[in-house]
């Protein structure tokens, strides 16, 4: 068993892994007789660049080399260099799948990935400051920022006039709501 110290340092590299990953998909369930998994993406992803994919096991994300892979639709299928038996493909059922956040597309000024503005500051033209981002969710085909303001939650659509501004170095939102909007 490792010392406490080795154990702390093991957990902070392992912590700092994930944060620097983004989660693209998960694999839900096996293909073939060979080894292959079917992944579904929930990232549009360009993958003839991507020469591995992070793999979330227990609490470890490990490497898994792409040896092949084809797309069909809204399933993608993915064959991994060490995986070549339908075992193995079983025993990665339901794990998630994760890429380095360095290897993500750069956007359109203005647009952003929902994990990079968890914490930014709101603030709205008229109201001030409103409170931080909680969570990006999308429920149904609108993406919504989750935040609390004077003890309840408000939703704020993404897509639409609302945000006036996103400054990514000052982990600041600006938002200019209609009247009322916060008394919903």
């Amino acid at each position: 068993m490792p010392s406490p110290l080795v154990r702390a340092f093991l957990f902070s590299q392992h912590h700092m892994d994930k944060i620097l990953c983004y989660k693209i998909g998960y694999i839900a369930k096996t293909h073939g007789l060979k080894g292959e998994v079917t992944a579904v993406l929930s990232e549009a992803i360009d993958l003839e660049d991507v020469k591995s994919l992070f793999v979330e096991i227990g609490n470890d994300l490990v490497p898994h080399f792409i040896e092949s892979f084809s797309d069909r639709g809204d399933k993608t299928f993915f064959k991994f260099d060490d995986i070549d038996s339908t075992e193995k493909a079983n025993a990665l059922k339901g794990c998630s799948l994760f890429l380095p956040k360095t290897e993500r597309p750069k956007l359109k000024r203005g647009d952003f990935y929902d994990d990079e503005v968890l914490g930014f500051s709101v603030e709205d033209k008229t109201q001030g400051l409103l409170g931080t981002i909680t969570e990006v969710s999308a429920p149904g085909p609108n993406r919504l920022l989750t935040l609390t303001y004077n003890g309840k939650e408000v939703l704020i659509p993404v897509n639409g006039p609302f945000i006036t501004s996103t400054n990514k170095t000052k982990k600041l939102m600006k938002v200019d709501l209609p009247e009322g909007f916060l008394d919903i």
